[in-house]
């Protein structure tokens, strides 16, 4: 089974996050941010990547450390539990439509992180939650999961429906891209051997 367990904790944040890669999108979500948990649990939901996260943070601040820090707790449990990544498609890609939006998100399971992030929101909260906390999700995620990351937002009028896309394209491109490829499963796929960078 490919599984990690991540415990973090600073004066901001506690945080303890579990992974099963070959899951069936079974989530226990728990952060105290609404907004965030829902895009948490549909992520799970997607990329049948099971999760348990707990988070604890100054809230009375705001939410930025704790959306921050489940996406770095999130990268690495995700990355310990895919070991050297044999076996895996490595490459992904998803457009994926959402009432009047578009997004599409194309990854590389490489070891080497890197985020292109353009998507533009027509307002600066979606509730209580700043639309510019999903950037710095998706930013923690790629960086702490060694995944290279290229996210576009290429047409939406509505917040929700376009911070939800995003979430639900980068879980349907990880779900491809994580499966292990049954005529290279005991191989790296990379001709240099290695996808730790």
């Amino acid at each position: 089974m490919r599984t990690a367990t991540i415990n973090r904790k600073t004066t901001e944040t506690a945080i303890t996050c579990t992974v099963n890669l070959d899951g069936n999108g079974t989530f226990s979500i728990r952060t105290g941010v609404g907004f965030f948990d829902h895009m948490m649990e549909l992520f799970s939901r997607h990329s049948l990547i099971d999760i348990d996260l707990k988070a604890e943070g100054d809230l009375h601040i705001d939410f930025h450390h704790t959306v921050e820090d489940c996406g770095i707790a999130l990268g690495q449990a995700v990355s310990q539990a895919l070991g050297d990544r044999r076996g895996i498609r490595r490459y992904a890609s998803c457009d994926l439509p959402m009432d009047e939006t578009l997004t599409r998100v194309a990854i590389d399971v490489s070891g080497r992180p890197f985020l292109v992030f353009n998507c533009d929101y027509p307002r600066d909260k979606i509730g209580d939650f700043d639309t510019e906390l999903v950037r710095e999700w998706f930013q923690a995620f790629a960086m702490n999961s060694g995944i290279t990351l290229h996210l576009e937002n290429t047409i939406g009028g509505n917040a929700h429906h376009i911070a939800e896309s995003s979430f639900k394209a980068l879980a349907r491109s990880l779900r491809d891209a994580l499966e292990i490829d049954p005529r290279q499963k005991d191989r790296i796929p990379s001709t240099k051997g290695s996808l730790k960078g």
